[in-house]
Formats: C-alpha cells, structure tokens, sequence
C-alpha cells in the first residue's frame, strides 16, 4: 500500500467488532486504505455461517459472504466479555482511529466500553454504532432481520405487483444500507477529527437507512395522503381531470427480449413524443412500424397528458414483437447511437461479463492460498487521480493474525499531539467549505446533500433553457403541477442555495 495514495493511509486503525450486520463499514473504510482489524469471538464470527460457501463446501473458512464483505482487513479473536481480552481490547482502542460494533443497544455499556469510556482512553477515537433502529427510540432494543428491516422502512411494500403480496429483494440489502450510511458518518466524523482533534459518536440506524430508498414515496404520502402503489412490471399514472377526478393509466416499464427484459418508459415525460419518434424510426428500419405509428406526428401531437389506456395497449402490442428479435445487449448498444433512452435489466452473469466494467479494470483477482485458488472479485467503483484504490488482502481466517496484532498492541503508535485550530462543538462540520453543484435527478444532488446538511455552503446550478427533470416529477404541493413545486426536486436538494445559467453561451 502506498501511503501516500491513499485517502486513509495504513497508519488509520479500524477496530471492526461487528457480527455481520455492518461490516461492509469497515471493507469501505479498508477500501480507501485504513488498516481494519476485524475482531471475533473464539471460534469465528457468526457471519461466516452465511452462504453461499465455496464449492458450495459448508465451511466457516470458505464463506463468499465472508470473502466479499471482509477483504482487506486484519483478523483477531478477543472475547470481551472476559477481562483479560477486555484490557486488551482497552490498549488497541488506545491507538486506533475508529471502533465499529453492531451489538444489542446498551452492550458496549454494560461492559465499561461505550463511548463515554473510549472517549478517556483516545479523545480522538470514532465509535460508530450500526443498528437495526438506532441507539434510542421505542424500537432500538427490537430484533430485526433483514425483511423486517426493508418492511419498517417501506421498500417492502413498493416491490412486487399491486395484486399480489409484498415480495421480499431477492438478496439482503438492509443491513447493508445501514453499513454504508455509518460508514458516510464515519467519514464525516473523521473530516471533523482532522479539523479539531476531537472524536465522536456515530449512530446509523437500518431502518433510516431503508427509508432513504423509497425516492419520493414518503414525500408523496406527506402532500397526497396516498400511498405509491407497487407496480412490479407496470407503473401506474394518476392523472387529474378538469372535474376534479383521476384516471388511472397502467403503462409497462419492463419489456421482454429475445435473452431477458429491458427497461424503458415509453408513455411519459416532457419529451415522450421526441423520444417515441426515434424508437418507432427504428421499427421502422426492420419494417415492424405499423402503419399508424409511422403516420403520427409524435414531435407535435402526442401528448402524455392526454395519452388514452386504449393508446398504451395499442402502442405496447407493435413494440413487444420488434424487441423479441433481439438480445439485452444488442438493444442496449443501438438504443446508445440513436440516443434512445433504453437498458438491458442485468442478471449477474451478464454484469460478469459486460464490456464497459472489464475496459475499466473494475474485476480483481485475490489469491487464496488457503484455497490453492484464485478468486475474483469487485473491485472499487470510483476512479481517484490521486488516492487510487488498492487492494490489500482477502478476508483473514479465524484467529489468522492474533500474534501479530498482539505483538504490535505492546508497541503500540503514539498518538499525534497536534494543535488544532479553536472551533466550536456546536458548529456543522463542513461548515466554511464551499462546492458547486452541477448534478441534477437524483444520485448527484442527494450525495451533494450530505454536505450542505452538515453546513457546507452548496450552490445548485441548473440550466436557464431546460428544467432539472425531477422539477417535473410528482408529487406537486397542492395537486398543482409547478417547477418551483415538485416535492420530489425539494427532498433531493433541500438545504442547498441556487441559481440558473445558460451554460451554453459565453
């Protein structure tokens, strides 16, 4: 590992004392360089009981749940309800930089370790918390599994279809989105620490987390009073009548093909017409455009608005057969040219396989000489100029590193005395920083929020000639559909300032 490359150098010590449910935190934080050490039981961590297993062999050293979510990291076994492992425990705490534990709320107290105590023993050390409900609250001493977490949080009820039964997401994720949202809160904490010297608390809640998934749903019910209906293939339109009623129209999202399904929203939007004209041009190249689509003039006389159910089904029954001739991949890559909003819905095989992610080095290759094999696995998503990822080792076997872990707690690094500059506890943590934000939808402006709800000054530019599309989603304050009262655009962007350019002209 290159120190120097890093965004946490190897000198960044992560004490990882969580049992499955958050240790993605501490893989994210190995991903960027910190030494992790993950710290069992005796006798390994329950987690390595989740399949699936290698060469499906039940074992907990051959885990794949295990090797995925604890590459990088260090491994040791301490039992801290023993006072011996306790004070041990108590001196690498002394030298590490953060603490993650997953336990009952309340544990870590019990046994003379919750941040009160840590706090003596390194002023500077983060403890993050991940829980099913958080520290506090009516429910924070409730069990959770991973469907009951995606239930109390609402995913749940949103996926499958609206005359069936809630299904559960195929694989857990919950858990998982409560890992990440400690792991942002680690960092946030940490920028804190390197401003001030001062550690602190963080405390991510699986079911907060879950709720952050649901886009505009609960912002929806907030101004509607209607829950968004589950749709599995279809989504459903509530469009308002001059009477004051709605009609309902059901419009499919999910279209088979010749190897799988692709996702495309044919009926909808401020630019339907624009986009269906492509779409059937294309048909119309394989001779599949029925005559009435081609005679249409969809730039100027279509209308989402005012778009019929009989429409829908009509235009649906000419464009399934001219999608059944080709496959995922094939569709994907000519909808690409003709700029046709257009995806393959990805099995794990054809992401596996995809072009764009081997071009971009994304696959890793870790040895496991336990195994007299080589595995290969995902590698960082993010490309750093200057703090690359770097791979550091696959996930350690039961106890692997317990000598030398050991040996280096009685050598253990002094801690920095630096002097910081005065700044208040009370004072948001990116507070003075200053960052222009140029995203729009969604995944660029909620990412951009976390820093202007933590006080950095944030400025939102959008284009002076062309509308930021979720100005345009429901739900609208009042039923009343208005760019300045799109809820959706709000939730994404609160807390931040903005402005309108043309970027086009000089």
């Amino acid at each position: 590992m290159n120190e120097q490359n890093s965004l946490l150098s190897s000198q960044h010590r992560v004490l990882d004392l969580c049992e499955g449910q958050g240790h993605l935190c501490g893989k994210i934080l190995g991903d960027l360089g910190a030494d992790v050490i993950q710290i069992e039981k005796p006798g390994g961590d329950p987690a390595r009981k989740i399949g699936p297993f290698y060469n499906d062999d039940p074992d907990p050293e051959k885990s794949l749940w295990w090797f995925a979510f604890n590459m990088h990291k260090r491994g040791i076994t301490l039992d801290i309800e023993t006072e011996e492992d306790r004070e041990l425990f108590k001196k690498m705490v002394s030298s590490a930089d953060f603490v993650i534990e997953s336990f009952e709320p309340g544990y870590m107290d019990s046994l003379g370790l919750g941040y009160a105590e840590l706090e003596k023993i390194n002023p500077r050390v983060i403890l993050v918390s991940v829980n099913a409900f958080g520290q506090t609250g009516p429910y924070a001493h409730y069990k959770a599994t991973d469907l009951v977490l995606m239930s109390m949080g609402g995913q749940a009820f949103m996926a499958g279809d609206d005359d069936r039964p809630p299904v559960q997401i195929s694989y857990p994720h919950a858990w998982h989105f409560a890992a990440l949202h400690a792991c942002v809160g680690a960092m946030n904490a940490h920028y804190w620490r390197e401003l001030t010297g001062q550690g602190q608390y963080v405390d991510s809640s699986g079911q907060a987390g879950v709720v952050w998934t649901n886009m505009s749903a609960n912002v929806t019910w907030d101004l509607t009073g209607v829950n968004v209906t589950r749709g599995g293939a279809i989504r459903r339109i509530e469009r308002p009548n001059a009477d004051g009623t709605t009609t309902e129209l059901i419009a499919r999202i999910t279209y088979p093909c010749k190897d799988g399904y692709v996702f495309s929203f044919f009926t909808g939007g401020p630019v339907a017409g624009t986009r269906f004209k492509i779409f059937v041009d294309w048909m119309h190249e394989d001779g599949m455009a029925p005559n009435w689509m081609r005679e249409l003039d969809w730039v100027n006389e279509y209308d989402a608005a005012t778009v019929t159910q009989e429409f829908i089904d009509r235009k649906d029954e000419a464009i399934i057969p001219f999608l059944k001739q080709y496959t995922m991949m094939e569709l994907y890559e000519d909808a690409i040219i003709r700029n046709f909003w257009l995806v393959p819905i990805g099995t794990p095989k054809s992401v596996f396989e995809d072009k764009q992610l081997a071009y971009r080095k994304f696959w890793e290759k870790i040895e496991h000489p336990e195994l007299n094999d080589t595995l290969t696995y995902p590698g960082w998503p993010i490309k750093q100029s200057e703090t690359p990822w770097r791979l550091q080792r696959r996930a350690p076997l039961i106890g692997e590193h317990n000598e030398e872990i050991k040996s280096q707690i009685e050598t253990a690094r002094e801690m920095k005395v630096i002097d910081y500059p005065s700044k208040k506890k009370s004072e948001q943590i990116f507070e003075g920083l200053k960052v222009l934000d140029l995203t729009w939808v969604g995944v660029g402006p909620i990412t951009i929020k976390n820093l202007a709800d933590h006080g950095a000054f944030v400025i939102h530019v959008e284009s002076h000639t062309k509308p930021e599309a979720l100005r345009l989603s429901p739900p609208f304050k009042d039923g009343e559909m208005d760019i300045d009262k799109a809820a959706f655009m709000a939730n994404f962007n609160s807390s931040k300032y903005g402005i309108s350019l043309n970027l086009n002209k000089k």
